[in-house]
């Protein structure tokens, strides 16, 4: 079974090094380029796991995660990206299905790594 991963971020230099990452790890990738197309595409394709960006047009990646959480059955585990110096209120990622928060720039090497980990994949060589 290939897992379907949703990647959100404004910047496509990131969505594409993040998508091309995970694709020759053998996942399947969505991407969207801002909140509000993330929402309608995880509505559409459901996918298993969510990367977005916390800042992003129409809609932040906070909201996207509270409205995912809020309309659908499962939560999606999701890591959420932020720039460097920018500080998330503890509070509203409590009640969210987010695993962790990573600061740009990331190495992509651990986010495949905290991907597979979270899906139970193994890591490929």
């Amino acid at each position: 079974m290939t897992h379907k991963v949703l990647v959100a971020d404004d910047e496509a230099f990131i969505t594409n090094v993040v998508a091309r990452k995970l694709q020759n790890a053998g996942l399947e990738v969505i991407v969207a380029m801002d909140g509000q197309e993330a929402y309608e595409r995880a509505m559409d394709e459901r996918p298993d796991f969510l990367i977005t960006d916390l800042q992003m047009p129409r809609m932040s990646g906070l909201e996207l995660c509270a409205r995912l959480t809020a309309e659908l059955p499962e939560p999606i585990p999701t890591i959420l990206l932020t720039a460097k110096g920018f500080e998330i209120d503890q509070s509203k990622i409590g009640s969210l299905p987010i695993l962790r928060v990573m600061t740009k720039p990331f190495s992509p090497r651990k986010l495949l790594a905290s991907v597979q980990e979270a899906l139970g994949v193994c890591a490929a060589s």
